[in-house]
């Protein structure tokens, strides 16, 4: 059975008490920046982008002087993230984009966010909220384990689906929050594989954390 509209809230109460500090974790000076280390995020850890963006942000500040760089100097600047050839042509390419389309300037719509190379609804999603503080809950792993886990959205929702139920059963003011609070959770406590389902606080709505630990409903 998935949680009612008040259980989800309930829910994300909760996670909020055991994670006042929630916030994205993305180090990034601007607007500009904050797109590209979330485009450098993708299948990567924050604390492995934070550690390359210093000397990227230093060398290419702006759109124009990234969108100037040679591709292969911007590899061996995120070279320890994975996936860093590709993305390395995908922030060039968004870069040069921002100019020619946005006179250099990161759009505020998702329509638009997500014409630029590199960026997915995601993506798009996190720079609205933490750039622009406009509403939107970006579903990643952590956000999309733990939707299912407490059987918020059904098992077999897509990413897309996950992301539209979440925005169904709780307030839109609090959207950009509960997506970072459910990451820290997902992050912090309910991981992939060693969730702490012992104590857990939410183990009361959780029919995955019952079955876990083998406790049986009356």
């Amino acid at each position: 059975m998935l949680l009612n509209q008040a259980k989800t809230r309930e829910a994300l109460q909760i996670m909020g008490e055991m994670f006042p500090e929630a916030h994205g974790e993305l180090v990034a000076g601007t607007p500009f920046q904050l797109l590209i280390a979330v485009i450098l995020s993708a299948q990567a850890t924050d604390v492995s982008v934070n550690k390359a963006t210093p000397a990227l942000f230093a060398a290419y500040p702006t759109p124009e002087a990234l969108a100037q760089a040679p591709v292969e100097e911007i590899i061996a600047k995120i070279k320890t993230i994975g996936l860093y050839r590709n993305k390395a042509k995908n922030i060039k390419a968004c870069a040069a984009k921002l100019l020619t389309d946005f006179n250099g300037e990161v759009p505020h719509t998702k329509e638009e966010l997500m014409t630029l190379p590199g960026v997915g609804r995601k993506t798009a999603n996190v720079v609205l909220g933490d750039a622009f503080g406009i509403p939107g809950i970006a579903v990643d792993t952590h956000v999309e384990r733990v939707s299912k886990r407490l059987h918020i959205c059904k098992q077999d929702a897509t990413v897309l689906q996950v992301e539209e139920t979440l925005m169904k059963k709780l307030p839109k003011k609090t959207w950009v929050h509960a997506h970072h609070t459910m990451i820290f959770f997902g992050r912090y406590h309910c991981t992939a594989r060693s969730p702490k389902c012992e104590g857990c606080p939410l183990l009361f709505l959780c029919q995955d954390g019952q079955k876990r630990l083998g406790i049986k409903k009356n």
